[in-house]
């Protein structure tokens, strides 16, 4: 039973009739089979995801990870997909919101975080939570509102109490919705948010050393 008690993800019990796996549980770190004293555990490859990379076009890579159906955990996934970012280019990957440990994993090793909210209490909620998490990983960091209505000031004013760079604003703005509800980039309909986008990357640059 040394295994069970070892286990911190409760991914093994141990009854008089036997033992019990819950695969779904496992994180794979191989604890249960050091600690056996009658080594009667042995482990086996498991596929959790699959990363698939390409090209874009002649400018951008690209890459993706995707969970297996029932798999409760993507770190792994993340992980992996990370092994093939290229340092000496500028690469953006994008997180999923919250502050779980998939979102720790996506932000390990970053130069510079952009943690995009909205411009509402459940925004203002959530950006506190995620400007503690790249604190606590020491990770230069600004912030984007997105869907900005300029009628709730309080990511502005919490902003301020915290000196937090507000990088940019994009509008609750019913072309851009239409943009992206047909698929398309809004900086191909509004071409002045091509050159807003690229103002913000030279922020980013110049307030990170990353070049």
């Amino acid at each position: 039973g040394k295994c069970a008690e070892a286990c911190q993800f409760g991914a093994l019990s141990v009854f008089d009739t036997g033992v019990m796996v819950f695969e779904s549980l496992c994180h794979g770190c191989g604890l249960c089979t050091f600690v056996c004293p009658e080594k009667a555990i042995t482990e086996r490859p498991k596929v959790i995801g699959k990363v698939k990379t390409g090209r874009i076009d002649q400018k951008i890579d690209f890459g993706m990870g995707i969970l297996e159906i029932g798999e409760p955990s993507p770190v792994r996934v993340i992980r992996k997909l990370k092994e093939n970012i290229d340092r000496n280019k500028v690469v953006i990957i994008d997180s999923p919101p919250g502050t779980s440990c998939s979102v720790v994993e996506t932000l390990r090793k970053v130069d510079f975080a952009i943690l995009v909210t909205e411009p509402t209490p459940f925004g203002l909620h959530d950006l506190k939570l995620a400007v503690k998490i790249v604190r606590e990983m020491e990770i230069p960091f600004g912030v984007v509102v997105n869907r900005d209505t300029g009628s709730y000031t309080m990511i502005d004013e919490y902003a301020s109490e915290e000196t937090i760079v507000v990088l940019e604003r994009i509008p609750f703005d019913r072309s851009i919705a239409e943009a992206y509800s047909e698929g398309k980039l809004f900086t191909e309909t509004s071409p002045s948010w091509k050159i807003r986008f690229k103002e913000l990357a030279e922020k980013i640059f110049s307030s990170s050393g990353v070049s």
